[in-house]
């Protein structure tokens, strides 16, 4: 039955045997015995049935005349329907009646039809008895790769528009006369067997290298015998680079549809598009010409607009967690690194799983919250108190914190020591214990010079850049500032950043050590700002203000000092924004803003105000 129906030739046998095998039947008959001795044993019903079947299973998407090309000569309107349009039942009594036909005694032929000449031969005679006008218009027009217009041919031959049209009905009348008679049974026998070699998706330049006569020239017309045949693939489309049965669009999207449900191997994807009718030896090359599906990691992937799905992609192929620069890295396009941070923050499907590592969310585990909720939530697994020890030996060997980190946290605002030495959640002593007193700097930040809070809450230190910055010394940080970031005397904090650790310790005064590296990929130089603060996960998070433009008004230089470039409309607008970046209420007046700001040292901001 394969010789009759090309799609078994390239259709997997592991896809056809659990529809087509039958117990009367030997294994992979379909293959191996003639179609006559399957019809006689098993029945012409079974056999036609299973045909049917299959049809409708895996090749639903094509012409029935690319499945059992015979239907093209006894039902040729029905041979160009498919088997989704039609239904399996209307597919099977179609496929009885030829497999009957078949069986039917075959009369002695009067005249066999000649098949001693090349087939390219057979084709230049029918174009060699035509006039030159003729065979011109069949040349530029009707098999050209770049088609002449009617307007051109009519004003190469001095005759009118309809003219060339109606030549050109002709020419197509005297070779579609030509394919019904027996002189061309050769060349449709081949067009025939050319259908089920291409499948329903092939390189175009498949087609050339089909037989080595595709490639030889008819004489009569001087074009490629190849771009004739061409012709005579009606249900084929020209997409991109590919003949394509049926719709491009179509078939590229039933691709798609088959990777929907994730990532799949190559050697298994293959196997899939394989029941599209797509050849074996070429379908990994029409997955890679398929819009939004990718390859990575020798897996086929949906890959489609949204960088958050592509993200989840990247994951999923991989397995583990991987950090934001490797996923940007795998994705290879043109994304930002703080978009995909943030988009790996604020999606639901994505877990970070450490201070610098995302996984997806289906895949469970803890959630890395940053140092000081990790502390937390292991107080609480703990029972309510546990060691600073066994805390640091939790976090350190789970995640990507430093120990004087976890060390200094648990020193911080937030917890308090027990009476065994261990610590607690702040507020939470049992009754009749008194609770421990955390650190108190002299100044709450929002008292303290140059540290400014931004819309969401968080407080920020303003760092004048100068030459001891940039040759790599360590410089001062306010108390209070310190004393926000959760620290207390002795204790030390190390903040990440892309090219590297920022220490921040407390001995006699807090002290934060070089960020000679931070301001180098700013290109920063002195007189330049940089506010500086650290997350919960121990990130030092930066923001570069260039030094202001002198043309700038005194009011606009000293909002440039709390970090804010925009234009304001009046005096008052702009005195608002101040107090508010102090930890003002923003009905404070004037006084109240001059007053805070004279608390707080920051007489740089009053002197651009006229204080």
């Amino acid at each position: 039955m394969s010789d009759l129906a090309p799609p078994l030739r390239w259709t997997s046998p592991s896809q056809i045997a659990p529809i087509a095998e039958e117990p009367q039947l030997p294994e992979a008959w379909w293959h191996a015995i003639p179609i006559d001795r399957a019809c006689l044993l098993a029945g012409t019903p079974t056999v036609a049935g299973n045909l049917a079947d299959l049809a409708v299973a895996f090749w639903g998407h094509l012409p029935l005349g690319d499945i059992l090309p015979l239907l093209r000569f006894s039902d040729p309107v029905e041979a160009e329907r498919t088997p989704e349009s039609l239904g399996r039942d209307a597919v099977l009594k179609l496929f009885v009646r030829v497999f009957e036909r078949l069986m039917e005694p075959v009369p002695e032929p009067q005249q066999a039809p000649r098949a001693d000449r090349p087939v390219p031969e057979l084709i230049d005679a029918v174009f060699a008895a035509l006039d030159e006008r003729q065979r011109a218009i069949a040349r530029d027009r009707l098999y050209a790769a770049h088609r002449a217009t009617l307007d051109e041919l009519a004003q190469r031959f001095s005759v009118t528009r309809e003219r060339i049209r109606q030549i050109e009905r002709d020419l197509r009348d005297h070779v579609e006369n030509w394919l019904g008679s027996p002189e061309a049974a050769p060349l449709v026998a081949h067009v025939t067997w050319l259908r089920g070699r291409l499948g329903s998706a092939v390189p175009a330049d498949d087609l050339a290298a089909a037989v080595p006569w595709h490639r030889g020239e008819l004489t009569t017309l001087n074009i490629p015998t190849w771009r004739f045949v061409r012709t005579l693939l009606t249900g084929y489309e020209q997409a991109d680079d590919w003949l394509v049965a049926g719709g491009g669009d179509e078939l590229r999207e039933k691709t798609r549809q088959l990777f929907a449900d994730g990532p799949r191997p190559m050697g298994e994807a293959v196997s899939m598009v394989t029941q599209l009718g797509v050849r074996e030896d070429v379908a990994e090359r029409w997955i890679l010409a398929v819009p939004q599906l990718r390859v990575l990691d020798g897996h086929v992937v949906p890959w489609p607009r949204s960088i958050n799905e592509k993200a989840e992609a990247v994951l999923a192929v991989a397995g583990r967690p991987l950090s934001p620069e490797e996923i940007q890295e795998r994705i290879g396009e043109d994304y930002s690194l703080v978009g995909i941070r943030n988009q790996l923050t604020a999606d639901e499907r994505f877990l970070r799983v450490d201070r610098n590592k995302y996984g997806l969310t289906r895949w469970g585990g803890d959630e890395y919250l940053g140092i000081r909720e990790m502390i937390a939530r292991e107080i609480e697994r703990a029972g309510g108190e546990a060691s600073v020890s066994t805390i640091v030996t939790n976090l350190t060997s789970k995640y990507d914190v430093s120990e004087s980190s976890v060390r200094a946290y648990s020193g911080g605002p937030g917890f308090e020591r027990t009476q065994r030495g261990w610590i607690r959640v702040a507020g939470t002593a049992p009754p009749g214990e008194a609770a421990a007193e955390p650190y108190q700097p002299r100044k709450d930040v929002s008292e303290t010079r140059r540290s400014f809070r931004s819309r969401d809450g968080r407080w920020w230190h303003r760092v004048d850049v100068n030459a001891e910055h940039l040759r790599g010394s360590g410089s001062p940080l306010p108390t209070g500032f310190a004393a926000y970031l959760g620290m207390a005397p002795g204790g030390q904090l190390t903040a990440s950043t892309p090219s590297g650790d920022v220490v921040i310790s407390w001995h006699n005064q807090p002290t934060m050590g070089s960020i000679r590296n931070v301001l180098a990929d700013f290109k920063a130089g002195e007189g330049d700002h940089v506010f500086l603060t650290v997350s919960d996960g121990g990130e030092l998070l930066t923001r570069f203000l260039p030094a202001a433009n002198l043309a700038l008004t005194p009011l606009g230089r000293a909002l440039h000092l709390i970090g804010y470039t925009a234009p304001v409309n009046s005096e008052l607008e702009g005195l608002q924004l101040i107090g508010a970046r102090i930890g003002l209420p923003e009905s404070s007046t004037r006084d109240e803003v001059i007053g805070r700001l004279r608390e707080r040292g920051d007489r740089d901001i009053l002197g651009f105000l006229g204080v």
